[in-house]
């Protein structure tokens, strides 16, 4: 099955939902335990890492380092209390190194 290589790390209330529909989850208290957790889930064979945005802060070093490799993809998600506008700005970014132009840009 697909899902077993996708990690969800998060607080619980936002991530029991990944795990109803079988994905591997890792719920977390911390910052300091989501590093741990986030070094456990690199080791193992995961595609794909979902990481609640709140977290990602914390853990920008090991995000900088894994974004170098082709796999895992850390992919941001928005707590149960909805988004920080992390991962637009992540993705925005992106597109801006990779098209010359802040294709986003607001009027």
């Amino acid at each position: 099955m697909i899902t077993s290589n996708i990690a969800v790390i998060g607080d619980r209330d936002s991530i029991l939902c990944f795990q109803a529909v079988g994905l591997k989850t890792f719920p977390v208290l911390g910052p300091e335990e989501a590093r741990e957790r986030m070094a456990q889930v690199l080791k193992g064979d995961y595609a794909v890492i979902f990481l609640t945005e709140c977290l990602a802060g914390s853990l920008e070093d090991m995000i900088e380092e894994v974004s170098s490799r082709p796999l895992p993809s850390i992919v941001l998600i928005p707590n149960n209390r909805g988004s920080l506008g992390i991962a637009l700005s992540k993705m925005r970014d992106m597109i801006r190194k990779a098209v010359g132009a802040d294709i986003f840009r607001e009027e």
